[in-house]
Formats: structure tokens, sequence, C-alpha cells
């Protein structure tokens, strides 16, 4: 196999599974791109990335531009002199200089199966929408949004009981995996890259806070989704006596009464908390009050209980 000469970028946890097998691949890292350090908890000191934190360790040179639009921030990578830029949730959009500067491309790992689900949050969006499958794309990254042509694909189910958390992982790691494959073909000159299909295209938008807030009058099948979804950020929540409720875990289950009112509790006890929807009915197993930490229904109802009263905007 021929060794190839490696830039990284990338940002959060999802990209470090991807340096750590880069890192042992047999190929050279010159260097890894990651965003600035950010402000974040609540003394607002300073946070490096994850993606940083792993470089150093690995004692790999890590560089931080505020953008890719300068002469100096592309300077940074023409020095490098690389093969291919491995680019991974990296968070900063790379103009076509930097995206031509490499001698056979720049190449994404996309939590996807695209066309559908181009942009900020696949995995969240894939959940959402109540899809059977996900899986990853590595592309060659060019100007347009996720737009650019297929070099290997790889599907897998999304599991009932799948959260943001546990998809993420599942992903992060097969991105990681199909990565290295990609990238021997590439070294041997044996890889293909084909278009994407023009049909089947749907966008996945940054998620907002403001998704993460319960309707009960949907459908609890589209509640449950949601919990899944939004499990570990931003949470799906709802308010009790005008006070926020934090729903962790949570499953649809078997009818209830029509006439019931969306947010009203019908039934409590160990196996759960059961809150009337649009349709259906969703049981509560996880949940969490403000300044408490995280608990089972079973240890919450030790202290409060919850029957009859509504859940949610009245």
């Amino acid at each position: 196999m021929s060794t190839l000469n490696l830039a990284f970028a990338g940002t959060p946890e999802f990209a470090v599974p991807a340096l750590n097998a880069l890192a042992q691949s047999g190929h050279r890292l010159a260097g890894v791109f990651t965003q600035p350090d950010r402000k974040a908890g609540r003394g607002q000191g300073l946070k490096a990335s994850p993606v940083k934190v792993r470089a150093l360790q690995l004692s790999l040179p890590v560089y931080q531009p505020e953008s890719f639009r300068g002469a100096e921030a592309q300077s940074l990578l023409a020095v490098l002199a690389v093969d291919a830029l491995i680019v991974v949730a990296y968070g900063l959009i790379l103009p076509p200089a930097v995206l031509d500067m490499p001698r056979l491309g720049c190449f994404n790992i996309h939590a996807s199966l695209l066309p559908r689900w181009r942009g900020a949050a696949p995995i969240h969006r894939a959940i959402l929408a109540g899809d059977e499958r996900t899986g990853i794309t590595i592309m060659r990254l060019e100007s347009g949004l996720d737009t650019g042509p297929m070099l290997a694909v790889e599907a897998i189910p999304i599991q009932r009981d799948d959260t943001g958390a546990s998809l993420h992982d599942r992903l992060a790691s097969l991105g990681a995996q199909l990565m290295c494959s990609t990238l021997a073909a590439i070294a041997a000159g044996t890889a293909r890259a084909t278009p994407q299909p023009d049909t089947g295209v749907t966008y996945a938008a940054k998620v907002e806070k403001a998704e993460a807030e319960i309707q009960w009058r949907e459908a609890a099948a589209a509640i449950e989704r949601r919990v899944r979804a939004f499990n570990p950020w931003p949470v799906a929540q709802t308010t009790l006596n005008a006070q926020q409720l934090r729903i962790w875990q949570a499953e649809a289950v078997g009818d209830a009464d029509p006439a019931a009112q969306p947010g009203r509790v019908l039934r409590q006890g160990d196996a759960g908390i059961e809150v009337a929807c649009g349709s259906g009915a969703l049981r509560i197993t996880s949940l969490q009050l403000p300044g408490r930490n995280r608990c089972s229904a079973a240890e919450f109802l030790k202290s409060h209980s919850l029957l009859g009263q509504t859940l949610g905007a009245v």
C-alpha cells in the first residue's frame, strides 16, 4: 500500500474515532485542524475541542484557524503538501482554494446515506423522521452542501431503542473503519467516485433548543422519537407547574382514553409515568427536575406524585 501524506480536519467527539484510526493506518498525519478553543461551562473558560485533546495526546501538530478564507490560514495547509485532507464534522466552510489544494482531494465522513440528510444534524433528523436505517457515506468534498460524489456507502439499521448518543457512537466507529478502507483504495488507485442521485434529497437542519419542547398533542410515537433523538442534547423537555422537566427516556405505549387531555398523567408506577398524547400514551421512564440528578421514574415517584396532573402548557 502506498503511504499517503494526510491532514485531518474535525472538531467534536464524533471525529475522534476517525482520527484514532488514521493515526494507526500506516499513513502519515502531517497535521490536525480543529476549531479554536471556545468558552464553555459556568466559568466560561476556554475549552479545547475533543479532536484537539486527542491530537495532542497523539503528539500531532494542531492548527486552529478561525476561518479558512484568508491566505494565512490556507498557507498552513499548503506547506503540509498533503495528498488528501480528511474532514469529519469540522464545522468550518472550506473554500474552493482549500478544496483544490490536496493532490487527491478532500474527503468527508458524513453520517447519513446521501443524498438523504445533507447538512448539520443527520443523526437527529433520521431518528426524528422514523427512518429504519441510516449509515455512513464517504464523499469527495466540493463547494455544494454535502453534494460531492460518493466513494463508499455502508448502511446500518436504526434500532428501536437507539438514541442520538447510541447512534452517534455506532456511526462514528463505522465512519472510521470505512474511511480507512476507502483510503486504502484511494492509495491503490482503485477507488471510484459515483455522483449522488438527483432524487431523495433531504436536508438535516441544525437542531435548535426550542425543538426539544414536547408538544403533547403530537402522537406518542413521534414524541418518543423526539426523546430518543435529543438524548443527550438538547434533551426533550416539558413543564410541571411552570417548572422545567427533562425527559431522558420514554416509550410509546398502548392506546390512551381519546377523551384524555394531551399532557394529562394517566398512570404512574415502577414501570413509568404514562402521559396522554394526541394519539396513544407516552411512558416516561427517566426524567430530571432542575438542579437534580437524572433518575428513573420509580425513584422520582418516591418523592413526587404526578397522577392527574397535566404536563406542558395548557
